[in-house]
């Protein structure tokens, strides 16, 4: 068991940092993995390298306490957008999803529909980017086979009904990107089909780090497209071409990066010994902070401000005429944040410190008195 104040004490980067939506530093525990695994990877000692080996099955433990999916449906992705194609171009018929969603998303199901055509997007309309259970359940159609969601809106920080959008889509596919609130979210992964995400981002592990965690029936439906020679029931099938494992090893195009999977695993591993409800109170709290100093300050708050349909992420909305301000502002002291289409994305973590809102509010203070 892992105390909040012990999981805080390994954000090792500099006050300022509020931008965890775009990449979030990696902790002192996957550092620390880092630098072990690099010098056995150097070093190679006899018998060292055969340890490496050992991680696949650690990253997928470790995915499956968090999730609720066995670890045998689990199998590691070194990105969001890899777990997500392989999911997409195996499915055929409809599939429900806003346009809005992250790139990843509706680029995927795009290009499927393109390059197989037995695929093809369903464009949700939404409020202002919210994908809600009653919208899906108004637009859902009888050739829709899956719907696919993001956990956390990238641009706005909403954090979708998961439960609600399962009791409306009935037996269809429920694909999740989760990785915008991947470990700091206490989510019902169960009621999903596909699960993908990253680590790089809220989970701390670095690029290149990711799983793919799929359901029985997801394993069953979902045609493996892509499934390279890892891919197969054997360990190595020269001289013929087996057909693809029917389990969640399909979805590997080659051996994964050991040292990346350590990296998820140890980061994994941290969390869940914190626990995602204490991690989520704590970012809820850094980002109720945010948006306080933002009220404070007289800037618009377009993000939600009840709890339960917000994670880490803030987003203010400045006049027009007062955004370049606002983020100069925000540069000159120190603050990093994510400008986009006309507002300014403040991303708050459990570790975000005192001295990082103090210098948060120092910016606010500057830009208030430009008026």
């Amino acid at each position: 068991m892992t105390t909040l104040d012990e999981y805080r004490a390994g954000f090792l980067e500099e006050p300022g940092y509020l931008d965890y939506g775009s990449v979030g530093p990696i902790s002192r525990t996957v550092q620390q993995e880092l630098y072990a695994h690099a010098d056995l990877f150097a070093r190679a000692r006899f018998g060292a390298l055969a340890q490496l080996g050992h991680e696949d099955e650690r990253v997928r433990v470790a995915a499956s306490a968090l999730t609720g999916f066995p670890a045998d449906q689990i199998v590691f992705q070194p990105s969001t957008t890899q777990g997500l194609m392989h999911a997409i171009f195996g499915i055929t018929g409809d599939v429900l999803l806003s346009p809005g969603e992250f790139p990843s998303l509706p680029v995927a199901v795009q290009r499927a529909a393109e390059a197989l055509h037995v695929v093809n997007p369903v464009w949700l309309q939404t409020d202002h980017g919210k994908v809600t259970p009653s919208e899906i359940r108004e637009q859902l159609t009888d050739s829709v086979t899956a719907v696919a969601v993001s956990l956390v809106d990238s641009r706005t920080g909403y954090v979708v009904d998961l439960d609600g959008i399962r009791q409306v889509i009935g037996d269809r596919l429920l694909i999740v990107d989760a990785i915008q609130g991947f470990g700091v979210v206490d989510a019902p992964y169960e009621v999903a089909d596909v699960v993908a995400t990253g680590g790089q981002k809220w989970v701390r592990a670095g690029w290149g780090t990711g799983f793919l965690a799929l359901s029985a029936r997801a394993i069953e439906h979902i045609t493996p497209v892509f499934s390279g020679w890892t891919g197969t029931d054997l360990v190595e099938p020269w001289d013929a071409v087996p057909p693809y494992s029917h389990s969640a090893k399909a979805f590997t195009v080659s051996n994964p990066d050991r040292v990346a999977q350590a990296c998820l695993a140890s980061a994994l591993e941290e969390i869940a010994a914190v626990g995602v409800p204490e991690i989520s109170a704590a970012v809820a709290d850094s980002a109720a902070r945010v948006i306080d100093l933002a009220d404070e300050y007289g800037i618009a708050v377009a993000s939600s401000r009840a709890e339960n349909e917000r994670a880490g992420i803030v987003v203010l909305e400045p006049e027009p005429e007062s955004l370049t301000k606002l983020t100069a502002s925000l540069h000159n002291h120190g603050v990093t944040a994510r400008s986009r289409g006309g507002s300014v994305r403040l991303s708050a973590h459990a570790g975000t410190t005192e001295e990082t809102l103090a210098m948060l509010r120092g910016a606010l203070t500057s830009y208030a008195s430009t008026y």
